[in-house]
């Protein structure tokens, strides 16, 4: 999406820097109460766990995350910076940091179970109360 948002440079951003703020406060946030209320359902987990990489929820954080990225990318086109060299660091450190959270998360959930769930939801809620904000204010 940094590459796609450099490609489009500035046309798009007229269309979508009024709301886009507002579409990664939604997804963030229609997902972070989702994880809020399973976290509090009590019901025990089943055997087989969802695939977090299929269905809706998946969709919901690429979209919302994707909305960031394309500002990157549409920001970097205006300033001029090298984007293969950008997006291959964007690109290292997102596994990085992806691959270290997820190892992470699943000790952390073996460990606290639901609170866990609960704690990822509020995260992803001020995610994105953060996002809109800072839109808001700035």
């Amino acid at each position: 999406m940094t590459c796609l948002g450099w490609l489009l440079g500035s046309t798009v951003v007229n269309f979508i820097s009024g709301f886009d703020h507002w579409i990664a406060f939604i997804l963030l946030g229609w997902v972070g109460v989702r994880m809020i209320r399973e976290g509090f359902s009590g019901e025990e987990e089943e055997v087989e766990h969802e695939d977090p990489s299929r269905g809706k929820t998946l969709i919901m954080l690429s979209l919302a995350t994707s909305m960031d990225a394309l500002g990157v990318g549409l920001s970097m086109a205006l300033l001029k910076i090298n984007i293969l060299t950008a997006s291959l660091l964007i690109g290292l450190v997102t596994l990085l940091f992806s691959t270290v959270g997820m190892l992470v998360g699943n000790k952390l959930s073996e460990k606290f179970g639901e609170r866990m769930e609960i704690a990822g939801g509020i995260v992803l809620l001020l995610i994105g109360l953060r996002i809109l904000i800072t839109h808001l204010i700035g």
